[in-house]
């Protein structure tokens, strides 16, 4: 299926099921394929990310992944509050990406249209692609500093795996390309070769434990995370928020996604998604199946054995690590910004 199809079907779930309720203030796409022309084929490992605005102040849990006519749609709630202003979308690297281009799937107010003409205008300017990178900067220094090593260790993994993995998000946004989730890794090396900076790329790596790892090694994780996901997905009933990441339809993203990417010769890039999805799986059985938490926890633990953590402790000084990493992430992600052609260098 294209891009173009799916996007269609994903809208007309909109405007059959949540166009006409009282607190619908809009809707509009997001994620990877934002920027990909009609004509594109959608992977099998490829959702279309959908965000409703809404008229609460705190959204109720996303829909999340689902099935619409052959379609892996990916629902977002998202409080109109956060979209106030030209300026509030222009500082936030999770939410100025979407509206660089018409994104727009309803508009009933008229004010998605007029946000997204004046953030498109301004989105390449120097000083909001800088707010956006500092952004970036403030949700890892955040994300570090929250890292508590009492938790459950499916939660400490969690705590110390996203603020890692953000590093690459601030060499996206400098380059103004999408801050993608699963990809990042895969993404932001592309951004480092195409401003000479491939050297950079085994810093990210080294971080997160995986700069080494082998393709047969990467495929023996996996293989004890299929037999996880597949023991979660059939265990859950509590709702989280990454809920619907872990059913069998959103299989072919975490372990069909993750194994092609192995056989592709880019086995580092999946462990970000494997080790995330992992620890999900965990919380999953932590709420509603302790007894196959026990039974699966070798796996999870062999990956992080791996990555290089026996003990709490270690995942402060990684993450410590990654604090002393920052002031040279920042020295690229201005290299970047000078270079990239895109950007207005007007201060």
């Amino acid at each position: 299926m294209n891009v173009g199809t799916a996007r269609m079907k994903a809208a007309e779930w909109v405007m059959r099921y949540a166009s006409g309720e009282s607190w619908f203030r809009g809707a509009y796409f997001s994620g990877s394929t934002v920027g990909l022309p009609d004509e594109a084929q959608l992977s099998a490992a490829s959702d279309i990310d959908v965000v409703i605005a809404t008229a609460h102040a705190e959204p109720p849990l996303k829909p999340g992944k689902f099935r619409y006519d052959g379609v892996l749609v990916e629902a977002t709630y998202l409080s109109a509050n956060q979209l106030s202003s030209a300026e509030a979308v222009l500082e936030s690297y999770h939410l100025a990406g979407s509206f660089r281009t018409d994104t727009i799937i309803s508009d009933p107010a008229g004010h998605l249209r007029t946000l997204q003409q004046q953030v498109s205008r301004r989105f390449a300017e120097r000083y909001w692609v800088y707010r956006r990178c500092e952004n970036v900067r403030q949700k890892i220094e955040n994300g570090l500093r929250a890292i508590d090593t009492s938790a459950p260790f499916h939660d400490l993994v969690t705590s110390w795996l996203f603020p890692t993995g953000i590093t690459t998000h601030m060499l996206l946004v400098a380059a103004l390309r999408n801050p993608t989730v699963r990809l990042r890794y895969l993404a932001a090396q592309d951004v480092l070769d195409r401003y000479g900076l491939s050297g950079f790329y085994s810093e990210l790596l080294e971080l997160l434990g995986c700069a080494r790892m082998t393709p047969e090694r990467t495929d023996h994780h996996l293989e004890g995370l299929a037999s996880t996901f597949d023991a979660a997905a059939s265990a859950a009933k509590t709702p989280f928020f990454f809920s619907t990441d872990v059913t069998p339809s959103s299989r072919p993203i975490a372990i069909d996604g993750s194994r092609e990417l192995i056989l592709s010769g880019r086995h580092r890039e999946a462990v970000f998604w494997m080790v995330a999805t992992f620890a999900r799986c965990h919380k999953i059985f932590a709420a509603d199946a302790p007894h196959l938490q026990k039974e699966h926890e070798p796996a999870f633990k062999e990956i992080m054995t791996d990555l290089g953590f026996s003990a709490a402790d270690d995942y402060i000084s990684r993450a410590a690590d990654v604090s002393r990493f920052l002031p040279r992430l920042w020295t690229m992600t201005e290299a970047i910004i000078s270079a990239n052609p895109d950007i207005s260098q007007e201060i």
